[in-house]
């Protein structure tokens, strides 16, 4: 079930390689293009989204929903691909359909650009100048398309486990390589990461459904699955849909339950342990209401402690005993195994309390460092905050508080909203004592200027018509200070009154 995503570029050898990888691992070679003419015959118009890319600005209407399309397709083709054994997909960027499996080896396989030119020369028979603008093109068009569908960049080393130049390297040294490193510890399944591929399959299949179905396909969705539990997320624009969503999914198999929940945003909530009867919670709650925001919820743990399920700790697990009467349950056998992962820091119950109040955006156990937090997250979902609660619980304090502004900064810089932590969420975001303070202050403030310049309207008005250059010197500088300080304290005002009566 292993899976190794090859990222190349035009006429890089990246599809000699991947061929030449395949033969040696004895498995299936997959390319884009197969997974273009499956997609095609899905009924997926892959043309259309192509040249959107090449035009400026972002997706909207219908290609939108086809973009949704074709993105649960292809993430389904691979999970199911990869359920028939190891893989080798070579392609754009196929790892990123992917996020949060850990057995995923990503490789991007780079060449010199004259090698590349030299190569379209050959094959397309142009001259030196017209086969390194039609590469520079293709390139630029491979950058914006992956960008558009995943807000990622393309050439980021960061996105890979392993960078191949074949300048000086030949294929067939190269295939070796990743032959042993393919069978490092890293990137072999574990019962944590087959989790992760099953719920992936599952939400791509989920959302298949619902862009065949006639009563849900003109609707916009994000569908998340957690060990059988579907989330599904919709527009208010599609909240008549919203009926037919159960019944468009009760056929799928694995399925054990259907949350349907209406949000125009996302708020991602990070912590080690969830409690719905915290003050977190209960904030969280009123700024989801106020924004008509599904919650997402995601534990992360540091992958080391006992007080969540690491890999490493799943791999230790004794090996479950064969038996005809157990039920399949998703790959993993054994009783320690389960217990580990039903340890789950009150997520569990945290989503159901979500869910009943319709407004989950699901949730996941992600085990391991901010890396493979972000790694884990869906570019696409429009995230208008995240909040980081309690997290490194086994740390000491001074260590915690550390760590939570190195995630802090880190999510700011790969999540385009707003990264707060748990005690800063209510100062931010709610009304309280403080602001009720502040409020009156800045009134005070507000009324004090406007009283003494209505009081006193001829000396202003002198100033301000002067015909004299210090007179003019004088206002300017006037109005240069007192504008900026009248529209500061007027703003915050205005702010804190529309906190004041939840309207932001």
């Amino acid at each position: 079930m292993q899976v190794i995503c090859i990222s190349r570029g035009t006429f890089s050898g990246g599809s000699e390689l991947a061929q030449r990888l395949a033969q040696k691992l004895a498995c299936r070679c997959v390319s884009r293009e197969d997974l273009i003419e499956a997609a095609t015959l899905e009924g997926i118009h892959v043309g259309k989204l192509e040249m959107t890319m090449v035009k400026p600005g972002s997706f909207s209407g219908r290609l939108s929903l086809e973009r949704e399309h074709y993105l649960a397709f292809t993430t389904a083709y691979l999970c199911d691909r990869a359920k028939e054994g190891r893989i080798v997909y070579h392609g754009r960027t196929g790892h990123l359909l992917l996020p949060g499996v850990s057995h995923v080896l990503r490789v991007r396989v780079v060449a010199d650009e004259d090698y590349r030119v030299k190569s379209v020369m050959q094959r397309l028979k142009l001259d030196r100048d017209k086969a390194r603008r039609y590469l520079n093109d293709v390139d630029e068009d491979r950058m914006r398309w992956v960008h558009s569908m995943y807000g990622v960049s393309w050439a980021d080393s960061g996105q890979y486990d392993i960078v191949i130049n074949l300048e000086q390297m030949n294929v067939e040294n190269a295939a070796s390589v990743l032959v042993n490193v393919s069978q490092l510890p890293d990137f072999q399944m574990t019962p944590a990461s087959q989790r992760a591929m099953e719920n992936l399959a599952l939400a791509a299949h989920a959302r298949l459904l619902l862009a065949r179905d006639g009563r849900t396909k003109d609707a916009g969705f994000k569908v998340r699955a957690d060990s059988g539990v579907v989330t599904v997320t919709y527009l208010p624009q599609f909240a008549k849909t919203a009926d037919a969503i159960p019944g468009v999914l009760e056929t799928l198999e694995g399925i054990k339950d259907v949350r349907a929940t209406m949000a125009t945003t996302n708020i991602l909530w990070v912590q080690e342990k969830f409690d719905h009867a915290s003050d977190t919670f209960k904030q969280l709650l009123e700024i989801a209401t106020k924004w008509n925001s599904a919650v997402e919820l995601v534990r992360l743990t540091s992958g080391d402690s006992e007080n969540g399920p690491s890999d490493a700790a799943i791999q230790a697990a004794p090996a479950p005993q064969p038996s005809a009467a157990r039920e399949y349950n998703g790959g993993v056998e054994d009783d320690t195994v389960e217990e580990i992962l039903r340890e789950d820091g009150g997520l569990a119950s945290t989503m159901d309390e979500l869910a009943r109040l319709g407004l989950s955006g699901g949730g996941r156990v992600v085990s391991g460092g901010q890396e493979r937090l972000v790694g884990s997250l869906d570019r696409t979902t429009p995230y208008s905050l995240v909040v980081i609660g309690d997290v490194f619980l086994e740390k000491a304090q001074a260590a915690r508080v550390r760590l939570l502004r190195e995630l802090q900064s880190y999510l700011g810089d790969h999540v385009k909203a707003p990264v707060v932590s748990a005690d800063e969420l209510k100062a931010r975001y709610l009304f309280g004592k403080r602001d009720v303070l502040k409020m009156i202050g800045f009134l005070a403030a507000v009324v004090v200027i406007y009283f003494l310049m209505f009081t006193h309207q001829r000396p202003v008005l002198e100033l301000l018509t002067g015909a004299t250059w210090q007179n003019k010197a004088l206002a300017s500088v006037a109005v240069f200070v007192t504008v900026p300080v009248v529209a500061y304290l007027y703003g915050t005002l205005a702010k804190s009154f529309l906190k004041m009566i939840k309207m932001e």
